[in-house]
């Protein structure tokens, strides 16, 4: 069974100043609209993210800033900090916490700088919107062992992608065409972007789509 987090209701007190605010972070817009003047909802989601924000009029009944701290996964908080400060965002320095990662219960639990030995989970930078839901930007360079679901599918491809992928595919294609016996196309596209989509080069995905259309359907050089 597959369950994954999929939107967290922030509460807003100004929904256009909100709506400007993620658009200056970079979230991506999904969703804006009103039904009438008492319900209007909008969506957003942060870069790369499989999970998004929803807030808007008639959404929630919680007090704006009631989020203590919403978590950002980043691969370089520091960088990812500057980027925000360029856009405008007030963004606080990078820090650690004294205790270990979220721990408050401490006298003074944020220390300036990141973590000492450089540990991933372990630096941090904060920020919040103009309504005070208050979000933390967490460096996380390489998870622990048991934190990863492992794929049982291959991940959606968006259309650009495929095809520009299906583009290369003809490409290729192209070269054994005009070298090989009269063949069905889809044959050599199939174990070429099988290939290409387990991670081998277009080179190597070509190879083995050569030795496929041989060992399978013996297809002949002229």
């Amino acid at each position: 069974m597959d369950m994954k987090l999929e939107v967290i209701v922030i509460p807003v007190s100004d929904v256009d100043r909100a709506k400007a605010f993620y658009e200056k972070l970079g979230f991506r817009l999904d969703i804006d609209y009103a039904a009438n003047e008492n319900f209007r909802v909008i969506q957003f989601t942060p870069p790369h993210s499989e999970a998004s924000i929803i807030f808007g009029k008639g959404i929630t009944s919680a007090k704006s800033g009631s989020p203590d701290r919403l978590v950002l996964a980043v691969d370089d908080v520091g960088a990812v900090r500057d980027d925000l400060i360029a856009r405008g965002v007030n963004v606080s320095e990078v820090f650690h916490y004294a205790g270990g990662p979220f721990n408050n219960a401490v006298d003074n639990p944020r220390i300036g700088g990141r973590d000492p030995q450089g540990r991933s989970y372990y630096s941090f930078a904060s920020f919040s919107d103009p309504d005070g839901n208050g979000w933390l930007l967490q460096e996380i360079t390489t998870r622990l062992s048991g934190r990863e679901w492992k794929l049982t599918r291959a991940p959606a491809m968006n259309v650009a992608t495929l095809a520009e992928l299906l583009r290369e595919t003809e490409e290729h294609h192209g070269h054994y065409e005009k070298t090989h016996a009269e063949h069905h196309w889809w044959d050599w596209y199939a174990p070429y972007l099988s290939a290409r989509q387990n991670g081998s080069s277009p080179e190597e995905a070509a190879a083995a789509a050569d030795r496929y259309m041989d060992e399978v359907h013996h297809v002949l050089p002229r």
